[in-house]
């Protein structure tokens, strides 16, 4: 496959609020977080609805979320109320993970419940705010895992954790390290425990992995903050697959980064960009084979298509969508 141009991106959905994270269904509807407070569906057809949080009292900042087979959704809530959220379609919004292990679950950045009934929720930090994170010497981060023994947390120390998912197999659990500018890999054993990481890629210079994918025949694509790239990694190369960056803003960070003076506006809006900050990728349609990307900044997602079908998710065989 050869490089997409992001101009030939088709824009997708309209007036969204933060579409940072990206979910594709076979019927060809997406779901995203929506920054007002809840989640947010583009259809197949381009018609859009969006269901919002009635709740007092709860900051609800949505960035990771999942589908449930009832139609729910699980959020990872970034507000300082942090956790783990559920929504009702009717905008009921009840804690679903708030404590772990005798502490108040932060801020979390993602969730997602797998093919064999496991949640998994990271959280990228216990600072606040979040940008303190945005160093070489900060690894705060950790992995809890939610099944039928209970909620615990089963990794720590973690550089900036961000999306993660068990390969197809459900053998390996893969997570992103955005600011150790790594994906790492645990080999889960029969009663989840998470065994030693391994490094499976480290990035280089103006690459900030975010969130990735599995394809069907077996390689992984990773989204990259601020370089807005989409890489594809096979395991032995890497291959970028989008890119569309502002040099000098990537100088900047880099070297920024380099002093451990990153600010909030170093993941703002970027000059020059169709893209702005490129986080999420997924897979839809009914052959998997429309690739969906959400950004920071945008008001829509982008999609194209592609000659290699994805991995379906877990969410794929839902009836309601």
């Amino acid at each position: 496959m050869s490089n997409i141009l992001p101009a030939s991106f088709e824009p997708f959905g309209r007036a969204l609020y933060r579409p940072e994270c990206v979910l594709g269904t076979a019927a060809g509807d997406v779901f995203v977080p929506d920054w007002r407070g809840g989640v947010a569906v583009v259809r197949a057809d381009g018609a859009q609805d969006a269901w919002l949080a009635r709740a007092d009292g709860v900051e609800l900042r949505p960035n990771g979320i999942a589908l449930n087979e009832d139609g729910s959704f699980l959020i990872a809530n970034l507000g300082d109320a942090g956790g783990v959220w559920r929504l009702d379609r009717d905008g009921t919004l009840t804690p679903w993970l708030v404590e772990v292990d005798g502490i108040a679950l932060p801020p979390a950045n993602y969730v997602m419940t797998d093919e064999w009934g496991r949640t998994w929720i990271t959280v990228s930090t216990t600072r606040h705010p979040r940008q303190l994170a945005w160093r070489s010497d900060v690894r705060d981060g950790f992995i809890v895992l939610v099944d039928d023994r209970g909620a615990r947390i089963v990794a720590d120390g973690l550089h900036y954790t961000n999306e993660c998912r068990p390969d197809p197999a459900g053998e390996w659990l893969y997570v992103v390290e955005t600011f150790g500018r790594r994906l790492t890999r645990f080999r889960i054993d029969a009663a989840g425990h998470l065994k030693t990481p391994e490094t499976v890629i480290t990035f280089g210079h103006g690459s900030w992995p975010d969130g990735f994918v599995f394809d069907q025949q077996h390689r992984i694509w990773i989204t990259s903050l601020i370089s807005n790239r989409l890489l594809r990694f096979d395991g032995s190369s890497l291959d970028t697959i989008v890119e569309e960056l502002n040099a000098t803003h990537v100088d900047e960070v880099e070297d920024a980064f380099g002093r451990d003076q990153m600010r909030a506006d170093h993941l703002g809006p970027i000059s020059g960009t169709r893209l702005q900050h490129v986080t999420s990728v997924a897979f839809g349609g009914s052959d998997l084979r429309t690739v969906y990307i959400g950004c920071l900044h945008t008001d829509c997602i982008f999609r194209f298509r592609t000659d290699v079908p994805g991995a379906a998710p877990p969410h794929w065989h839902f009836r309601r969508s």
